[in-house]
């Protein structure tokens, strides 16, 4: 096989990534697209050169001419899809969370184990050029040790509304949107430790704010301001067995005077800022320094962190490499996400074993 012959499913803001992607991709042969409003499916099929459209993605399962999947649709439908995927006999990559709870979670790992079949998490900002090069860095033991991580990303004006909002089809609030990007991208460059314990809070103080019109801010296609039942803030500190420890916030609305991300960590040899914008620290010659690596953008890049997690996604899947982000990564996550969630709900630290 020289070519990937892919089907996306769902045909919202994400797929577009996705499709983008594979249409400008060489390796790749774009099937179709389905999605539960076909005229959509059609139009976005049209629009990236997709030979056909469909309504029920189990028909897009069904067709023998597809090697390999992009599950692009809500939170709540992750684990069904990425599922029959794969007992479809396909490749798969199913964007975050790999699914809403653990016990999800870990059903999807245990149908990938019994196949031959790659199953890659869209965790894309793993793939930015900035992330490769910090992480080159870090295993070549530039920074030694990596023991303290901060995974931070707090935004001001309020929860993108429609389902986004609504727990039961996303599993949560910006814990499971925003957070988990910045938790993921500490926790792949400390080298995926084990967790042992966490201890989590959220808040719901300030609701979908709907009334802040004076600020933009993205809005989901079925956005209801007064429909909401999502935390607005959520933070955590996680241990690990190798005795690291990471900090994380994350929040839709928080009265502070800007949104910010930070993504940082610090090792025995030398400490680093990936967002937001690559800059390492060490010591040379008994004097702190800084270094910035001189690449083109020191910030995560949209367009060629997709372009780069597809080609993975397809390397992958054609035999050539391995994932970067395999199926088992997905679960980990969401492991440490229901036990934030959990010990915000109970008060107490939970210890993993």
């Amino acid at each position: 096989m020289t070519n990937l012959r892919v089907g996306v499913i769902g045909a919202g803001s994400i797929a577009q990534s996705h499709l983008s992607a594979y249409a400008k991709n060489p390796d790749v042969e774009l099937i179709a697209v389905a999605d539960m409003n076909l005229e959509r499916a059609q139009a976005v099929a049209d629009q990236f050169g997709a030979e056909r459209a469909y309504a029920d993605p189990h028909e897009l399962l069904a067709d023998p001419e597809i090697d390999g999947v992009s599950i692009c649709t809500w939170n709540n439908s992750h684990a069904a899809w990425a599922i029959a995927a794969v007992e479809a006999g396909k490749h798969v990559l199913v964007e975050k969370p790999i699914a809403r709870t653990l016990a999800e979670a870990e059903e999807i790992q245990r149908v990938v184990e019994g196949s031959d079949r790659v199953m890659q998490v869209g965790f894309v900002r793993r793939h930015s050029p900035n992330c490769q090069v910090l992480k080159s860095f870090i295993d070549a033991d530039e920074l030694g040790e990596i023991y303290y991580a901060k995974a931070s990303c707090l935004r001001r004006v309020g929860n993108p509304g429609g389902w986004f909002a609504d727990k039961e089809i996303s599993g949560g609030g910006p814990l499971l949107d925003i957070g988990i990007h910045v938790l993921d991208l500490c926790w792949y460059l400390m080298g995926s430790p084990k967790v042992v314990s966490v201890s989590g809070n959220t808040y719901d103080k300030l609701g979908s704010r709907g009334n802040v019109t004076t600020m933009p801010r993205y809005k989901a296609a079925d956005y209801d301001p007064d429909r909401n039942s999502v935390e607005d803030l959520a933070n955590a500190v996680i241990r690990f067995e190798n005795g690291a420890s990471l900090l994380l916030d994350c929040s839709y609305s928080l009265h502070a005077t800007k949104d910010s991300i930070d993504v940082s960590v610090y090792g025995e040899k030398g400490g680093a800022v990936l967002e937001p914008a690559l800059q390492i620290a060490t010591e040379m010659h008994d004097s702190v320094v800084n270094i910035e690596p001189q690449i083109a953008s020191r910030s995560f890049e949209f367009g060629l962190g997709f372009a780069n997690e597809i080609q993975n996604f397809v390397d992958a899947s054609l035999g050539r490499a391995e994932s970067v982000a395999p199926a088992w990564h997905g679960v980990e996550i969401v492991r440490i996400l229901e036990s934030i969630y959990e010990s915000a709900n109970t008060g107490r630290e939970i210890v993993l074993g």
